[in-house]
C-alpha cells in the first residue's frame, strides 16, 4: 500500500528538490535556504512563523506543503529512563519512536547520553521470528517526511526535559534506524533521510552517530556503501550458521551467510567503518556454545562489535530468554575468541519498548474497542 499525503512535507524535502520546485513556482531559489533555516534550525511549527518570507511565498509554501505530518499520541516512560512514542501518520497509522538515555555520573538524567530510535515502515514484511514488528504484517513505508517527524518530535521533547539543551550542538549521541521495518527496503526514503540527517542545510547530524541496522539484505547493503554517506551499519545476525538463522530470519533463506557476509565486508572495506553484529540471545535457539564459536569467526572476519542482547519477551510469542548463567558462558567465549562484545540487558521492560510491540498491544486495543466511546490511548499499557 502506498500513502500520498495531500500536501508535501517540507521535513522530507531535499535542499535542491525544493529549490527546483520553489523556482519552478516562479520564487528566487535563495528563499529555499531561508525556508530551511526555519524548518530545520530554528524548528519552527507553522509557516505563519516563518518572518522574513513574502505573503506570497508563505501563501504557496501552504497551499503545497505540511512542517510536521505527524503527531505524538502516546508517551511511555519506564523506571530505566527508556521512553516510547507512539506517533501517528496522516492516514491514521502508528509507528513507534524509542528514546534510550545512559546515565552519566555528575550530569543528570536529562543530559546524559541519548540515542533515539527510529522506525521506517508501518509493520514489517521480513517476519524475522522473535519480533513484533511483523506480527500484524506489514502494511506501508514511511515517507522520508515522517522519518524525519520522528526525529523532530525526539528533539522538541528532550529539550523540554534538557536543563543543558541550548549548549548541545546535537540532540542526540546517536540515531539508530532500529525501530519498526527493514529500513533496506524502504531504500530510497532511507537514502533521503539520511542526506536530510547528515546534511548541513539540514539536521547537520555527523555520520558516525547514524546507524542503520539491517536484517540482511545483501544488494542493498552493497549499494548502500556507494552512497559515500559514512553512516554505521548494524547487522541482525541472530544465528551463526545458516541451520540456526533459517529458524530466526526468514531472510536468510535469500540471502545466506555466504551472500551476506561477502556484502557486509564489502561494506566495511569500501566506508572503514566498524560493523556491529547484533545477536538476540534466545533460549535454546541460538545461545548454543557452539554458535558463539562460530559467531566469533564472523565478527573476525568483518572486524566487528558483537551486541549480544538477552530476548525481551513479545506476547503471544514462544520464545524465550536464556539464564543469566547461560548467558555469561556464551559472552565468555566470545571474549576468549578476542572479540569485542557487549552484552545489552534489557531496557523499557515496563513500556513494552522492544520493537513494535506498543504498536502491537495499542493495535489489539484499538481493534476491540472500535465500537466503545472511550479512547483506548487513554487505557493502561
Amino acid at each position: 500500500m502506498r500513502f500520498t499525503p495531500n500536501k508535501k512535507g517540507l521535513i522530507g524535502e531535499t535542499l535542491e528538490e525544493f529549490t527546483a520546485d520553489l523556482e519552478q513556482a516562479k520564487f528566487p531559489k535563495y528563499r529555499a535556504k531561508q525556508v530551511f533555516d526555519w524548518v530545520f534550525k530554528k524548528k519552527v511549527h507553522s509557516i505563519e512563523e516563518m518572518l522574513n518570507l513574502p505573503v506570497d511565498l508563505k501563501l504557496w509554501l501552504s497551499e503545497n506543503y505540511e512542517i510536521n505530518p505527524t503527531k505524538v499520541v502516546l508517551d511511555k516512560r519506564s523506571n530505566d529512563i527508556t521512553q516510547k512514542f507512539l506517533v501517528q501518520l496522516g492516514d491514521q497509522s502508528l509507528i513507534e519512536t524509542v528514546l534510550i538515555r545512559a546515565p552519566q555520573v555528575g550530569v543528570g538524567q536529562s543530559d546524559s547520553r541519548k540515542t533515539v530510535c527510529l522506525s521506517i515502515q508501518v509493520g514489517c514484511a521480513y517476519g524475522c521470528k522473535f519480533c513484533a514488528s511483523g506480527l500484524l504484517g506489514f502494511k506501508r513505508n514511511l515517507l522520508a517526511s515522517e522519518v524525519i517527524a520522528q526525529f523532530m518530535h525526539m528533539a522538541e521533547m528532550d529539550s523540554k526535559d534538557s536543563v543543558n539543551a541550548e549548549k548541545r550542538s546535537v540532540p542526540f549521541d546517536n540515531i539508530v534506524f532500529m525501530g519498526m521495518g527493514e529500513p533496506l527496503a524502504n531504500y530510497d526514503a532511507l537514502v533521503r533521510v539520511l542526506k536530510i540527517l547528515n546534511a548541513p542545510w539540514g539536521l547537520n547530524i555527523g555520520a558516525r552517530r547514524i546507524t542503520v541496522s539491517t536484517s540482511g539484505l545483501a544488494p542493498q547493503i552493497e549499494q548502500l556503501a556507494d552512497e559515500g554517506i559514512g553512516i554505521r551499519l548494524a547487522i541482525s545476525l541472530h544465528g551463526a550458521t545458516n541451520e540456526v538463522r533459517n529458524k530466526i530470519m526468514p531472510i536468510n533463506k535469500k540471502y545466506p551467510l555466504e551472500v551476506l557476509i561477502p556484502a557486509a565486508e564489502a561494506f566495511h572495506k569500501k566506508l572503514g567503518r566498524m560493523l556491529t553484529l547484533e545477536y538476540i540471545l534466545i533460549d535454546g535457539i541460538n545461545d548454543g556454545l557452539d554458535q558463539a564459536r562460530e559467531l566469533a569467526k564472523i565478527a573476525h572476519r568483518l572486524h566487528a562489535h558483537v551486541n549480544c542482547i538477552p530476548y525481551n519477551k513479545v506476547e503471544g510469542l514462544e520464545w524465550k530468554r536464556p539464564s543469566i548463567n547461560r548467558q555469561n558462558k556464551f559472552v565468555k567465549v566470545l571474549k576468549k575468541e578476542r572479540v569485542s562484545v557487549t552484552i545489552r540487558r534489557e531496557k523499557g521492560h515496563s513500556i513494552n519498548a522492544a520493537c513494535g510491540q506498543l504498536k502491537l498491544k495499542t493495535d489489539l486495543a484499538l481493534a476491540q474497542s472500535e465500537s466503545q466511546p472511550s479512547n483506548p490511548f487513554n487505557s493502561p499499557q
